[in-house]
C-alpha cells in the first residue's frame, strides 16, 4: 500500500505515511533511482509532490548515516521560492533533527557569519548566491562535504543565462567536492533529454516525467456585451468589449473561493486592478508583481492564503510553486503567448492529486483570439515549445573565469579551461576562444595573465558587482502634458538616444515630442504626423513561436474553407469546438473576422505572404511568429535602407510586419532576390546600429566589466562605447545574444528558400483590411487612428485642471482655508466668514497660508522667506478678485503662479474664448516644463 515509502527506513517511512498516506506517482517512480544515488530529472506538475520525490530519499540518507555540513545545496531561481522552500521543509527537518538554512540576496552578514561558523546539513540558496560562496575560503572549506545537489524549477533556467551561470558554478563546485548526486525538479518543459544534457553534462542521469498525469480543464472565452456593459463602459470611459471582459472577471471571482488572475505585463496587472476597483470597491483583491516591495508581495500572499483576499492579479511573481493555498480557478488575461506559460500557470489550480487544474482564458480581439485558442489546444495536448539554449556566452565565461581567479591565487589556465568546457554550454568552447576572453580580461586589467591567471585589483569589484546576469534597467515614466497623466514608459536606453528636448516618438499608438526630462519622467506633447518619429521600445513581451503563429493561419484558413463551402455558422461554431477549448462566443468572433476579412480581401494563412498598402503604411500578413518575422523586418529594412540612403524602420508581430513609407514592390522584391545565405550576413552589419543592438551592447558591457554595473546610461556615450569595443568579444556576444533571444535566422532562412522555389505564394492589395488595420491598432496601439483632435486635447486639458485641488484663503479674516476642486470654486467667491472678496488661491497643500496671513493681522513680523510667500499670496487674491473661478482654474495650472496667471487672463479676456484660456494654461505649463530646472532657488 505504501509502495515506495517502504524502501525509506522505518523512521522515513511512517513520518511519510503519516504525512502522504501513499506516494503519488512521482514519488513511486523517482524515490527508488535517488536511493540507489541516480542523478534524476523529475518533470511534473505543480502539487503533484515532486519536491518530495527527491527529498524523502534523501533526508533518509541524511538521517542514516552522519554527514558533515553542507551536506545537501539545494537551488532555487528565486528568492521567494527559498522561504517558501524552507517552510516547507523545516517540518521534516525538526522531526529528522536535521538543522536546514537559506542563503540568498537579503541574507543578513549576521546570519551569512552564523553559517559559516555553524554550518546547517541543508542550505536553500539561488544561482547567484552560490556565486559568492564559491570564493570565500571558509565556505569553500564548508561546500567541500557537499553530497547532494537539488536544482528547483529546471524550466526557468535552461534556456537562459542564470542557467548557463549555475552549470559553470556546478562545475567550480566539483572541483571541492568531487561528484555529487544531483536532482533536477521541472514542470513542464520541451525537450527533457536536452534539458538533463544540459543539466548533467557527460553524467548519466534518469528522467522520470509524469507531467501528462495532471488533469486540465482549459477554456478560452471572449464574452459579448451586454446591455449592462453600455453603462458601465461609459462609467470608465471604456469600450463596450473591454466592460464585457472586465464584467466576466468580475462574476468570475465572485463565484469562485479563490482566483489567481494573471497578465503578461505590470502595467496590465496594475490596470486590472484599477478597473476592478472602479467597477466593485467591495471586491477584496490585490496585485502582486515583482516591481513591488517584498513586504508588499508578502502580505499579499499571507492574506490570500488566508481567505482574506478573493483573488490576486500577478505577472509571472506567482507562476513558480510558492504556496499560497488553494486555488480553484486562475484566469489568463489575453493570450499567454507560450504553450508553458499557460500550462504552468493554469497548474496553479486544483493544487493537489486528482484535482482538476482549471484556467480560463479572457481573449481581447482578433489575433488574440486566435492565438490563445492555439495555445489552449497545445497545452491540452502537452505540445509545448523547444526551448532555445544560450551556447558559448561570453560574458557568463569572463565572470567564472575571474571567480576561479579569486578561488586560486594565479590558478593553472588549463585547469580554469578543462574545468568550465566541462559545462554543457561550452563543450564546443574552442582554446582560441578561451584565449580571447583571457586577453580581453587582461586588457580590462581585471586580470593579469602569466604562467597562469591572477585575479588584478579590479577583480573583487567586477566579481560581485556582477553576481546576477539579470540586466539592471531604469524605466521612465512618459507623462502626457495635457493630461498629466502617464500614458507608457521608455526603457533608458531608448531615453539616452531619442529624447532630447523636441525629439519625437511612436508610443500607444500616437507621436509624441519631448518636452522635458526629469529625474524617471519624460514629459511630452501629442504632435500630428508620424514620419519622422522613432517606434518606442516597449519593453519584452514573451516572443510567440512560429508554431503557434502557423496553426493560427491554418485556422483562419480552415475557417474561410467552411465558409466557402456555404456551411452554416452553427455547423463552423461546432467544427472548430469538437478541435479547440473555446466558448460558443469566442468561435463567432473568429467566424466574424474571416467573414469581414475575406469580403474584400484574402485571408492571411500559414501558407501565404499578403502585402497590403495604404497611404504610409505597407502591411505584410506572415503567419511566422515573433522571431522570424522580426529577422525578416530587419533585414528588408536594412536593404531598403542601404538602397535609398534613409532609415526604413519597420515593426513586427507574431503575424505581420509593418512598414512606413515604403512600396510593397520593393518589399516583393526583396524578398524574391533574397537568398537564405544572405540573411546573418546583412544582419550582422546592420544590427549593430539599431538601438536593440545598443542596449544589449550596454548590459553586455556591463557584464564584462567595461562598464560600472550601475553607470547611468545619460552618462555613457553609447555610440563611442561601441566604437571602442566595436571588435572585442562584447560585440561577438550582443550578436550571439540576439540571435538567440530576438531572431530566428534558421527558419527565417526556409521562408527565403520557400519564396525561391515558389512554394510561398505572394500578392499584394491596396487599401487596408480588416486584419491590416486590426494589426497596426494592435502592435502600434491605435497608430492607424488619426491624430488626437485639438478639441480633444482640449477637453482633456479642461478635465484635469476642473478636478486639480486648489485652497481658497481669506486674507481679510484670516479664518477661512478650505480646499476645493477649481470646478467647485464660485464663479464670484466670497469669504463665508466675513464676506471679503480677498480670497487667496493656492496649492492645496500649502497650509502655512492661513498662519502667514494670521501673523499680518496681528502684526506680527515675518521672516523673509514668509514675507515673499505673503506677496505671493497677496498677488494670487488680486487674481481671485478680477477674475474670480478663472483665476482658480489658471493657477491650477502647473508651474502657474499669479503672474502668469495674470498675463494668461489678460490675454484671454480681450477674445472671451474659454478654449483659448486652456490653450494659454497648456503652453505656459509647456515653458515650465521645459525650463524650471534651470532656474534658480
Amino acid at each position: 500500500m505504501a509502495g515506495a515509502f517502504q524502501l525509506l527506513n522505518s523512521a522515513m517511512k511512517d513520518l511519510a505515511i503519516a504525512r502522504f498516506t501513499i506516494p503519488t506517482k512521482i514519488q513511486e517512480e523517482v524515490i527508488p533511482l535517488v536511493l540507489k544515488g541516480k542523478n534524476v530529472l523529475a518533470i511534473a506538475g505543480t502539487g503533484m509532490g515532486k519536491t518530495e520525490s527527491c527529498m524523502l530519499p534523501l533526508f533518509n540518507m541524511l538521517a542514516e548515516k552522519k554527514h558533515e555540513p553542507i551536506a545537501l545545496l539545494y537551488i532555487t531561481p528565486l528568492k521567494a521560492l527559498n522561504r517558501d522552500m524552507l517552510d516547507r521543509l523545516v517540518w521534516w527537518c525538526n522531526k529528522l533533527d536535521l538543522d536546514i538554512g537559506v542563503r540568498h540576496g537579503d541574507t543578513s552578514q549576521r546570519e551569512r557569519k552564523l553559517q559559516i561558523e555553524h554550518p546547517p546539513t541543508i542550505m536553500i540558496t539561488t544561482p547567484e548566491q552560490l556565486q559568492p560562496m564559491l570564493t570565500g575560503k571558509r565556505m569553500r572549506d564548508i561546500l567541500k562535504n557537499v553530497k547532494y545537489i537539488v536544482i528547483d524549477e529546471v524550466h526557468e533556467l535552461v534556456d537562459s543565462k542564470r542557467g548557463v551561470q549555475l552549470v559553470l558554478a556546478l562545475e567550480r563546485l566539483k572541483l571541492l567536492c568531487g561528484e555529487p548526486q544531483m536532482v533536477a525538479l521541472s514542470a513542464t518543459i520541451g525537450l527533457p533529454e536536452k534539458a538533463a544534457e544540459f543539466l548533467f553534462a557527460n553524467k548519466k542521469y534518469e528522467i522520470v516525467s509524469t507531467a501528462n498525469e495532471t488533469r486540465l480543464d482549459i477554456k478560452v472565452e471572449s464574452p459579448f456585451p451586454k446591455p449592462e456593459d453600455t453603462a458601465l463602459a461609459e462609467k470608465m470611459n471604456l469600450s463596450d468589449s473591454v466592460a464585457a471582459r472586465l464584467r466576466k472577471i468580475h462574476d468570475l471571482m465572485l463565484s469562485h473561493k479563490a482566483i489567481l488572475v494573471f497578465t503578461n505585463t505590470r502595467e496590465a496587472a496594475e490596470m486590472l486592478s484599477s478597473r476592478l476597483r472602479v467597477m466593485d470597491s467591495e471586491l477584496k483583491h490585490e496585485v502582486h508583481h515583482s516591481s513591488l516591495g517584498k513586504d508588499v508581495r508578502l502580505k499579499a500572499e499571507k492574506d490570500f492564503k488566508d481567505s482574506a483576499l478573493k483573488s490576486l492579479i500577478a505577472t509571472s511573481s506567482l507562476q513558480l510553486g510558492i504556496d499560497i493555498g488553494t486555488i480553484d480557478l486562475v484566469i489568463q488575461y489575453m493570450s499567454p503567448r507560450e504553450v508553458t506559460q499557460l500550462l504552468q500557470r493554469v497548474g496553479r489550480a486544483g493544487h493537489g492529486i486528482g484535482k482538476v487544474s482549471k484556467g480560463i482564458v479572457i481573449a481581447t480581439e482578433a489575433d488574440d483570439i486566435f492565438e490563445a485558442t492555439v495555445i489552449a489546444r497545445k497545452a491540452l495536448a502537452r505540445e509545448l515549445e523547444k526551448p532555445r539554449f544560450h551556447d558559448n556566452a561570453m560574458d557568463v565565461l569572463a565572470h567564472q573565469i575571474v571567480g576561479m581567479a579569486m578561488e586560486e591565487y594565479d590558478v593553472d589556465t588549463k585547469k580554469v579551461y578543462d574545468t568550465l568546457r566541462k559545462a554543457y554550454p561550452y563543450r564546443d568552447l574552442t582554446e582560441k576562444e578561451f584565449r580571447n576572453i583571457l586577453e580581453f580580461l587582461g586588457m580590462l586589467r581585471i586580470i593579469f595573465l602569466g604562467a597562469g591567471i591572477r585575479r588584478g585589483r579590479k577583480a573583487f569589484e567586477y566579481y560581485f558587482s556582477n553576481l546576477s546576469v539579470i540586466p539592471d534597467s531604469i524605466s521612465y515614466k512618459i507623462i502626457d502634458l495635457a493630461s498629466n497623466t502617464m500614458v507608457g514608459s521608455l526603457d533608458e536606453t531608448f531615453v539616452s538616444e531619442h529624447s532630447e528636448t523636441g525629439s519625437s516618438f511612436i508610443v500607444k499608438g500616437r507621436a509624441w515630442r519631448v518636452v522635458s526630462v526629469e529625474k524617471d519622467k519624460v514629459y511630452v506633447e501629442q504632435i500630428s504626423g508620424l514620419e519622422s518619429s522613432v517606434p518606442a521600445w516597449e519593453g519584452e513581451l514573451i516572443p510567440v513561436p512560429f508554431e503557434v503563429s502557423q496553426e493560427v493561419g491554418a485556422l483562419r484558413r480552415q475557417i474561410y474553407q467552411y465558409l466557402k463551402q456555404g456551411k452554416k455558422k452553427s455547423e463552423i461554431t461546432e467544427k472548430i469546438q469538437e478541435k479547440y477549448p473555446i466558448s460558443e462566443q469566442t468561435a463567432n468572433k473568429m467566424i466574424w473576422i474571416i467573414e469581414r476579412q475575406s469580403e474584400k480581401f484574402p485571408v492571411p494563412d500559414n501558407k501565404s505572404i499578403t502585402m497590403e498598402h495604404s497611404g504610409e503604411y505597407t502591411v505584410l500578413h506572415c503567419c511566422f511568429g515573433s522571431l522570424v518575422n522580426e529577422t525578416l523586418a530587419r533585414y528588408v529594412s536594412a536593404i531598403l535602407t542601404a538602397e535609398q540612403g534613409r532609415v526604413i524602420s519597420s515593426k513586427s508581430d507574431p503575424y505581420r510586419i509593418i512598414f512606413g513609407n515604403v512600396q510593397p514592390v520593393d518589399v516583393i522584391r526583396i524578398l524574391k532576390e533574397a537568398r537564405p545565405e544572405h540573411i546573418k550576413t546583412v544582419l550582422s552589419l546592420s544590427l549593430p546600429r539599431s538601438s536593440l543592438y545598443k542596449h544589449r551592447f550596454i548590459q553586455i558591457a556591463k557584464r564584462f566589466g567595461a562598464i560600472m554595473r550601475g553607470a547611468k546610461y545619460d552618462k555613457i556615450n553609447i555610440d563611442n562605447i561601441i566604437k571602442i569595443y566595436g571588435n572585442s568579444p562584447i560585440a561577438r556576444e550582443t550578436l550571439r545574444e540576439l540571435y538567440t533571444d530576438k531572431l530566428d535566422v534558421e527558419e527565417a532562412e526556409k521562408i527565403i528558400k520557400a519564396i525561391n522555389d515558389k512554394e510561398m505564394k505572394m500578392q499584394t492589395f491596396e487599401g487596408l483590411s480588416l486584419l491590416g488595420e486590426l494589426g497596426l491598432q494592435q502592435e502600434l496601439h491605435d497608430i492607424a487612428k488619426p491624430d488626437r483632435p485639438e478639441a480633444e486635447i482640449l477637453k482633456i486639458i479642461k478635465k484635469r485642471l476642473l478636478n486639480t485641488k486648489v485652497r481658497l484663503v481669506c486674507l481679510n479674516c484670516g479664518k477661512y482655508s478650505v480646499v476645493f476642486k477649481a470646478d467647485d470654486v464660485a464663479k464670484d467667491p466670497r469669504c463665508p466668514q466675513c464676506t471679503s472678496k480677498l480670497l487667496a488661491c493656492v496649492h492645496p497643500h500649502m497650509t502655512e497660508a492661513q498662519s502667514i496671513i494670521k501673523k499680518r493681522l496681528k502684526g506680527s513680523s515675518l521672516t523673509a522667506e514668509e514675507a515673499e510667500k505673503l506677496r505671493r499670496i497677496k498677488m494670487s487674491a488680486d487674481v481671485m478678485v478680477a477674475y474670480g473661478k478663472r483665476g482658480a482654474i489658471a493657477i491650477a495650472g502647473r508651474g502657474v503662479g499669479p503672474q502668469t496667471a495674470l498675463r494668461i487672463l489678460s490675454k484671454v479676456f480681450a477674445f472671451k474664448e474659454e478654449d483659448r484660456l486652456y490653450k494659454e494654461i497648456l503652453e505656459a505649463e509647456r515653458q515650465f516644463i521645459k525650463n524650471h530646472r534651470f532656474w534658480s532657488d
